[in-house]
């Protein structure tokens, strides 16, 4: 073994969002010390995501069918679809048990500094969804910042004519926090997402 191979596999994981080059070192001594076949079955997992994963071509989540699990579930609700930014926002959604309708990806969020224009966003597919009728409910679930804000209100703007429900997540306080500890910007979401008791 040379330094070579191992600063290459260093300088690949570093490429991934997060691993600065001390993790990027660690991950590779333990990729080292992995028995072989689980190295083999990582590589093998990281080759068949590429080679097989795709786009749904109705809510553009990531699926190796097409339609993806969720769109061809007849069990699922029609009438509501939930638009978040990036399919890893579904599987977050998802694990929470408690959305039985329909999503849609816009695969990003507007920055207009970044040149992330509506075009560029799954936002026109979202529409023709709701052209197409039995839509009821869209659920704004873009993240709580500023492109994700921005992003929302744009989409609750150009559905308005629709004369359907548009409802935006509500944000505030994570449970077991304390609200002394809070910032402004999440004390304000937690009160303007209140409900009645």
């Amino acid at each position: 073994m040379t330094q070579d191979i191992i600063g290459e596999l260093i300088s690949c994981l570093t490429k991934l969002p997060g691993i600065g080059r001390k993790t990027a070192q660690r991950l590779s001594f333990f990729i080292l010390n992995m028995p072989y076949e689980d190295v083999k079955k990582l590589s093998k997992a990281i080759i068949d995501l590429k080679e097989r994963a795709r786009f749904c071509s109705i809510c553009f989540n990531i699926t190796e069918k097409d339609p993806c699990n969720i769109c061809s579930n007849p069990d699922r609700d029609d009438s509501i679809i939930c638009v978040v930014e990036e399919p890893a926002n579904i599987i977050a959604i998802e694990r929470t048990k408690s959305f039985n309708g329909r999503y849609h990806v816009l695969l990003g969020a507007l920055s207009p500094s970044d040149n992330i224009t509506p075009d560029k966003l799954k936002i026109k597919e979202l529409v023709e969804r709701i052209e197409k009728g039995g839509v009821k409910e869209i659920i704004l679930a873009t993240n709580p910042n500023t492109r994700g804000e921005i992003t929302a209100r744009y989409i609750g703007d150009i559905l308005k004519p629709y004369k359907i429900k548009i409802t935006r997540i509500a944000y505030g306080l994570p449970m077991g926090s304390d609200i002394e500890f809070a910032d402004e910007v999440t004390l304000t979401k937690a009160l303007e997402g209140r409900r009645d008791m």
